[in-house]
């Protein structure tokens, strides 16, 4: 029997090899002792994305919690997002809630999702009570979804409702409609394009169909998997003014201006900064993550705000914005996770993308006009990153080296000073940086850099990316 262990986020595995209907309910059992070790009337809310299989593992979740005397809210939608399961934990009381997802991975795989009572990641200390309570096998009788309902243990809800109401509360939804501008969404085929049918009926969709395949694409929103939603954007000629894209369980967002720009997570964040605080008013603190530009610590400055920079992970962030005591605004990392006040502490890539379509509404600025007031004040930039897939023994190798303060330069670039939060960030010259760090998720040394221009920070990522790989 395989050993089950959770990452950054989550556990992944691939259908039918390790996510297979016992392993399911392994985690599911070690999920109900968690529960019942540590609240007095558990419950937990559970549901599943659009992914293959996703309705028979969270009906598997379900039934093996109800065996338990846990009380479980299903949801009854055919699919829900993670953020909708967020909410929903927090809105019917739930000790947990548990979505059936693998995010952005590929089509082949599946992934069980832990929520807390607050509406965000579980701690590592109480995934690390559920791994360690994983039985190595299992048997159990389990009734039918049905019988438990019967039993009175297990209740659906309507989260698709819950969120769209939730929405059309706190967003101008009607500004949105009239402003007059013309907006797409790509859905990646993932869990957002319901909600979006129903806030927005009449926008263009691409990609808003059930298939729990992704149409053969890991369903992720970043650029290079966005190369048909751009050409459509930019063969409107200028008469779609945004696009939002959102990820198979819709807890990440990609953007696009009105020209066909990719607009990436670290603009967005300052967006929402400069959105929130200079034009709506609003003060708080603001979170980052180590792999996010240094612009965002500039605009802070600038605004007289508080600039947090975490380890890699929301599950940071989320830490801070529920434990910390402070007034929270913005927090979000490199990846597309980004969390805003007067939410859930939790990433979201439907409401981010209201957001910023609310400061266009509202403003009456195109995207890329509002882009610009950004570099008014922190100038121009780009991070660009490379994924290099090198040997086990050479990524230690690396990491080693860079530990030991062996990469004093670069080709021609001079290392001025170092940060090792997560990872490791060589600071140059003129705002120019690099960041070495291996991935937590997949088999590669992820290399990031940040220079005033694109072909500037590629220019970097090659010149370090030989010195690595001598």
């Amino acid at each position: 029997m395989i050993k089950i262990k959770f990452g950054t986020d989550g556990w992944r595995a691939i259908i039918a090899d390790d996510f297979t209907l016992e392993n399911v309910k392994r985690v599911a059992y070690a999920t109900a002792l968690w529960l019942k070790d540590n609240f007095e009337n558990p419950s937990a809310l559970v549901g599943c994305d659009p992914r293959f299989a996703g309705p028979m593992f969270a009906d598997a979740t379900t039934c093996v919690l109800a065996s338990q005397g846990i009380k479980v809210h299903r949801a009854e939608n055919l699919f829900v997002s993670t953020p909708m399961i967020s909410l929903g934990t927090v809105r019917t009381g739930s000790s947990a809630g548990i979505i059936i997802t693998a995010s952005h991975n590929p089509p082949a795989y599946n992934g069980y999702k832990i929520k807390a009572f607050y509406g965000g990641p579980a701690t590592p200390d109480d995934i690390e009570k559920v791994e360690n309570q994983i039985p190595d096998t299992l048997d159990l009788k389990l009734k039918t979804v049905a019988d438990y309902v019967t039993d009175g243990l297990v209740e659906y809800i309507n989260l698709e409702d819950m969120y769209v109401e939730h929405a059309e509360k706190n967003f101008d939804i009607p500004a949105i409609r009239d402003s007059g501008l013309q907006w797409a969404y790509d859905a990646m085929y993932g869990a957002g394009q319901n909600v979006m049918r129903r806030l927005f009926p009449d926008i263009t969709f691409l990609h808003a169909d059930y298939n729990p395949g992704f149409d053969g694409q890991a369903p992720e929103p970043i650029q290079r998997n966005l190369q048909e939603f751009e050409q459509l954007i930019k063969l409107s000629e200028g008469e779609i003014a945004s696009g939002l894209v959102t990820d198979g369980d819709a807890d990440r967002i990609g953007l696009y201006d009105g020209d066909g720009n990719f607009v990436d997570s670290h603009h967005i964040l300052l967006l929402l900064i400069h959105y929130m605080h200079k034009v709506k008013g609003e003060n708080g603190e603001v979170y980052s993550t180590f792999s996010c530009t240094s612009k965002i610590q500039k605009l802070c400055d600038a605004y007289g705000l508080n600039n947090t920079v975490t380890k890699i992970g929301f599950k940071y962030i989320c830490d801070l914005i529920v434990n910390s005591g402070k007034q929270f605004m913005v927090g979000g990392e490199e990846s597309g996770g980004i969390a805003v006040n007067g939410h859930i502490p939790e990433r979201d890539g439907v409401w981010i993308g209201l957001m910023i379509w609310e400061f266009m509404a509202k403003t009456g600025r195109s995207l890329k006009d509002l882009v610009q007031e950004i570099y008014d004040v922190v100038g121009k930039f780009a991070v660009e990153r490379y994924d290099l897939h090198v040997t086990e023994e050479k990524k230690q190798e690396i990491i080693s080296n860079s530990k030991n303060g062996k990469y004093e330069t670069f080709g021609s670039l001079k290392v001025v000073r170092t940060e090792d939060l997560d990872g490791f960030k060589f600071f140059f010259e003129n705002e120019t940086w690099v960041m070495i760090r291996p991935s937590g998720t997949e088999p590669v040394l992820r290399v990031y850099a940040e220079a005033p221009t694109t072909a500037e920070s590629f220019k970097i990522l090659d010149t370090v990316k030989a010195e690595l790989l001598k």
